[in-house]
């Protein structure tokens, strides 16, 4: 049975973990630690967890994560993750890490987006991108696994056929995405409170969003060459998910029967990604770890639609299937 430690379990990432965790067969929880404000039996600081889970949050102990643990979910802010992780490591656990800090391996690049100086340059380059469907080999011996953004899993789940087979040109992608405002963490901001919020959709990080050098990374390293990608934000008045829709300029004739042979050939064998034949909702992944993919020719035009729930495959059950691979369990293992 692996021993799991949820490092910052108060987010809600930390209790989209915890709930996973619990129906997990081969794992099971024996730590949660968070700020000592944040602290307290689970069951009162999540209700959904009463009766269900006697832990308590606890502040961090490292001597005690040392022995309680084999594998620490760390569920820390970007800029703060990247101060714990070397002392995770170094107290025998290994670590699936939630934040940016591990993602980007240029540091300038992480220095530029996230304006703080890169602290834990050795274990960057150690840390595995945590994609499975593209890293999965170099997943099952890694010590550190940089789960990946959100908006990235859904758009480059949807670009990675296009990429790999160098269908379309690279210099001219564009990202749209819709998130729910679970997006923006738990603690509340004017912006995100309830009458702003509801009823209401507006666009951010205009130009600026610090997925972009992700996504363009990681699709650079799948198409093999430099890719640019415009990508653009916005939130709406629903809790989780992700909408994605992503236009690229085909390099050639392309129809969308093709396009949809080679998205069922290229994921026939992925767990988690489904192809559908419309264009999907988010309430169809909601609160499972699968990305569902529709792509078309309109106009001229490859636009590929994709939708994830952004608390799962965006980042806690992506987080556990990277677990499972870590250890060479199942990798659907307490997923739905």
């Amino acid at each position: 049975m692996i021993r799991v430690a949820i490092i910052g379990a108060s987010g809600y990432t930390g209790a989209e973990a915890i709930e996973i965790i619990l129906r997990h067969s081969e794992a099971e929880l024996t730590y949660l630690t968070a700020l000592p404000e944040e602290c307290g039996p689970v069951g009162e600081v999540f209700g959904q967890f009463k009766g269900r889970c006697a832990l308590d949050i606890e502040p961090l102990d490292f001597n005690k994560l040392s022995s309680s643990a084999d594998v620490a979910l760390c569920c820390l802010p970007h800029k703060v993750s990247m101060e714990f992780v070397p002392k995770l490591l170094a107290a025998g656990v290994k670590v699936i890490d939630f934040s940016a800090d591990y993602r980007l391996k240029d540091p300038a690049v992480y220095e530029k987006f996230y304006q703080v100086k890169h602290v834990d340059t050795a274990n960057l380059q150690k840390a595995v991108f945590g994609l499975p469907e593209f890293y999965r080999q170099q997943i099952k011996q890694a010590e550190l696994v940089a789960n990946p953004g959100c908006f990235p899993t859904g758009a480059l789940l949807a670009l990675a056929p296009l990429l790999k087979e160098a269908l379309v040109e690279t210099d001219s992608i564009i990202v749209n995405s819709v998130t729910g405002a679970s997006g923006a963490g738990k603690n509340p901001t004017e912006k995100f409170h309830f009458p702003n919020m509801n009823e209401n959709l507006f666009a951010y990080g205009i130009g600026t969003h610090r997925h972009m050098p992700e996504m363009e990374q990681i699709a650079s390293d799948i198409a093999g060459s430099n890719v640019e990608i415009l990508f653009q934000p916005h939130v709406g008045s629903f809790d989780r998910g992700i909408a994605t829709t992503a236009y690229c300029q085909p390099k050639g004739d392309v129809s969308s029967g093709k396009l949809l042979k080679l998205y069922n050939d290229f994921y026939k064998s992925e767990p988690f990604v489904q192809i559908c034949n419309e264009a999907p909702a988010v309430k169809d992944v909601a609160g499972t770890n699968y990305c569902h993919i529709f792509p078309a020719v309109v106009k001229g035009k490859v636009v590929v639609f994709s939708a994830i729930d952004n608390l799962v495959k965006g980042a806690s059950g992506q987080a556990v299937q990277n677990m499972n691979i870590v250890f060479g369990l199942e990798e659907t293992l307490g997923l739905l």
